[in-house]
């Protein structure tokens, strides 16, 4: 679905620490209370930038519609005709999948060495499946520009070995190989029914999609065994139910289909387990149901041991699959989502699983129709959504994110999303608890072009409703994010608040701009979140639209290395600027949160900060004393104060007695300048400017009026606070 618009685990520490070091290790689930971020692989993957090359390293870089920037470590080799790149075999492996790009409208191959002679089998590869358009959502360029290409090596090879792949006849960029020690074929299951005695065509030049029709018929409460072999398969199946399909593995068991299952509805009981679906789509059409799976297997159903690749979406599940279990499968390459449960989805448990290079959220929940429930996404790896979210909550009620590891997003994502942003309707809006535990987040977030601003690592996003549910964010990992860690957000600007949000137990390292970017009104708890290397400021705290209200920073205790808060809300701190020099000029009320004991009509108090000296505040009429408060953000040496009537001359001159308070905390107050009367008069521009003592430091802003000799009420067209004198 597209988006229109802590380190205390040692073994999460180290899948960090591999995917910073160029690899990637298959790592052993851990059995203490706390698990290991990311999947249990069957391979281990190496960066190219981290192996020996006659080629040309590109990146890093974080720019969209960038090659390097979808690279896996935003880095890469690209290899001319007769350049190489060698790899250390970090394993025994007997098989390699490699991600790479060609350019567009190109193919070619790599020829394979291994220990310096080359093998008698080539890599092929070809653009066919890469550059995909979608100018219909916002913010989208050209996009998708990597594939994979697998290959059996036909023998086998031991770590340290050297396996080298070289460029023939067209330009090739290498991003990663994954090197992996493939079993034997597994063997027919007893009582199964082979799709070959139905008539299938192992060699993939018949139609065996009748073949399967009769296999599934026949095995009722059985299995359908798949062969080794590649078979074609031309339209989708539907009417699957109480049935296991099974092939002898993803490497050899092969269906060659663009769309395979595709049902509204099923008894369940289906399980998939332990072949390849590989299809055919090239460009993405959202009205086409070009996926593994569209729609239903059934309550009870499995989906295990799968290689899923060049399809729209791996899995678009609607209707009824309660109690659904999806792990250990490798799902890649696909032009829109992973996998999404799109409404309605109980007890679903989606785990263990590798996905790289999605065009759209590697994995989603999205509560269309119905609430998805206790749910959850455990233990999943996922590298390269090139536009969206590594993972991506849309509503729904009592749901986990746990041990997940995400790295590499692009345009329009964050590494996780937690959002009430809907899309259509009906929408289940986030509701009980939301759980986002254990997960390791590695250079993710990226620049929303639709904003012109940046999106964190993991966003919490109150898009089309406020967040009500409780949020618990507990033991993430943050390394290396581009831009902010936490952001906290109303993405469809009307500053609904995000709140119920608890941040306990986080580790963030080298983040490029700030910890927490809060841009709208709320409030979150932090305790025993630990930063280094913050590359602005510990805080942004600037909610949209101005005069919307103020997001409140919480201190549970143990936070250490971001206390700092940018001191400019007009400005976007940029990646490893540091928090600029503060201008002296600069007016610190300007777009400020502002409240007041009252207001009058629509003279709301933000209209006292919006920079608009023609618009204005009014209090609740005869009503004195009446105040108005702005929150600076941080506390301030503020030396001068400078109030604005509308400077018409229909404004006529007036009195207003008034006293200036100020506070660090929002809570206990004290005057700085006692009450006095300030004359306004349109002759000299209805402006008033009021000294304040040196060595005054507050972060809010008070004025209390008690007297208008010309109106019942305190008005304000203009509130500025300055730095100098």
């Amino acid at each position: 679905m597209h988006s229109r618009t802590a380190g205390r685990v040692p073994l999460a520490c180290a899948a960090a620490a591999a995917l910073a070091a160029g690899m990637l290790a298959a790592t052993t689930p851990a059995h203490a209370a706390v698990a290991a971020a990311g999947a249990s692989l069957p391979f281990t993957s190496v960066e190219a930038e981290s192996a020996t090359t006659t080629g040309t390293r590109i990146g890093p870089d974080f720019t969209q519609g960038t090659l390097a920037s979808e690279a896996s470590g935003r880095q890469a080799v690209r290899l001319s005709a007769g350049q190489r790149v060698e790899f250390t075999a970090p394993r025994a492996a007997n098989a390699v999948n490699v991600s790479y790009s060609v350019p567009d409208g190109q193919s070619g191959s790599l020829d394979v060495y291994v220990n310096g002679t080359k093998i008698s089998r080539t890599l092929a590869v070809t653009s066919k499946y890469s550059y995909v358009d979608t100018s219909w959502i916002a913010g989208a360029r050209q996009h998708h520009f990597f594939d994979d290409a697998r290959l059996l090596l036909g023998q086998n090879v031991q770590a340290g070995d050297r396996i080298a792949f070289q460029a023939t006849s067209t330009q090739v960029t290498v991003d990663v190989a994954d090197f992996e020690q493939v079993a034997a074929a597994a063997a027919r299951p007893a009582g199964s029914v082979s799709v070959t005695d139905k008539g299938a065509d192992p060699s993939g030049q018949g139609d065996s999609t009748q073949a399967f029709r009769d296999a599934i018929s026949a095995a009722q409460g059985g299995v359908v065994w798949i062969p080794p072999g590649d078979y074609r398969v031309t339209s989708s199946l539907s009417g699957v139910q109480n049935v296991t399909l099974q092939g002898a593995g993803g490497w050899y068991s092969v269906v060659h289909a663009s769309r395979f299952i595709d049902q509204g509805g099923s008894s369940g009981r289906v399980h998939l387990k332990d072949f390849a679906v590989i299809g055919e789509v090239t460009e993405r059409v959202d009205s086409n149901p070009d996926n593994f799976v569209n729609g239903s297997l059934g309550p009870g159903s499995s989906v295990s041991g799968m290689w899923i690749q060049h399809l729209k979406v791996g899995l678009w599940l609607t209707g009824n699959n309660d109690n659904l279990v999806v792990e250990n499968n490798r799902i890649l390459d696909t032009t829109a989502d992973g996998l999404n449960l799109n409404g309605n989805a109980h007890g679903v448990r989606v785990s263990n699983n590798f996905l790289r290079n999605q065009g759209d959220d590697s994995l989603a929940m999205w509560s269309l129709n119905g609430a998805d429930s206790n749910s959850s996404f455990e233990n999943n790896t996922v590298s390269q959504p090139n536009l969206a979210n590594g993972i991506a909550i849309y509503g729904g009620t009592d749901i986990s994110v746990r041990n997940n590891l995400v790295s590499d997003t692009n345009a329009l994502g964050s590494g996780i999303a937690v959002s009430n942003q809907k899309f259509l309707d009906p929408f289940s809006p986030l509701a009980g608890t939301i759980t986002v535990d254990g997960n390791t987040l590695v250079r993710t977030g990226a620049v929303n072009p639709n904003w012109n601003h940046p999106m964190g690592a993991l966003r919490v996003d109150s898009y089309d409703s406020a967040i009500d549910a409780t949020v618990n964010i507990t033991n993430t990992t943050i390394t290396d994010s581009p831009y902010s860690a936490f952001e906290f957000v109303s993405g469809g600007g009307r500053g609904l608040p995000t709140s119920h949000i608890n941040v306990t137990g986080a580790t963030v390292r080298n983040t490029g701009t700030v910890v927490v970017q809060a841009e709208t009104p709320g409030s979150a708890r932090f305790g025993n979140v630990q930063a280094t290397g913050v590359g602005a400021a510990g805080i942004y705290n600037c909610p949209y639209p101005a005069g919307s209200g103020t997001f409140t920073v919480g201190d549970g205790g143990g936070n250490s290395g971001w206390s700092s808060t940018w001191s400019d809300c007009s400005a976007w701190p940029k990646p490893g600027q540091g928090n600029p020099p503060p201008d002296q000029n600069a007016n610190l009320a300007k777009g400020r949160p502002a409240t007041a004991t009252g207001s009058q009509d629509v003279y709301t108090p933000g209209r006292a900060v919006d920079g608009d000296a023609n618009s204005y505040w009014e209090s609740t009429n005869n009503a004195f004393p009446q105040s108005l408060t702005v929150d600076l953000g941080s506390t301030q040496a503020v030396r001068r104060v400078v109030l604005k009537l509308p400077p018409s001359s229909a404004w006529g001159a007036r009195t207003e007695t008034l006293s200036v308070l100020g506070s660090t905390d929002g809570s206990g107050f004290s005057t700085v300048v006692g009450s006095q009367g300030y004359r306004f008069d349109p002759a000299t521009g209805n402006t008033v400017t009021i000294a304040l003592p040196a060595g005054t430091g507050l972060r809010h802003l008070r004025l209390s009026v008690t007297a208008n000799s010309a109106w019942p009420a305190a008005q304000f067209s203009e509130v500025e606070a300055y730095l100098s004198s």
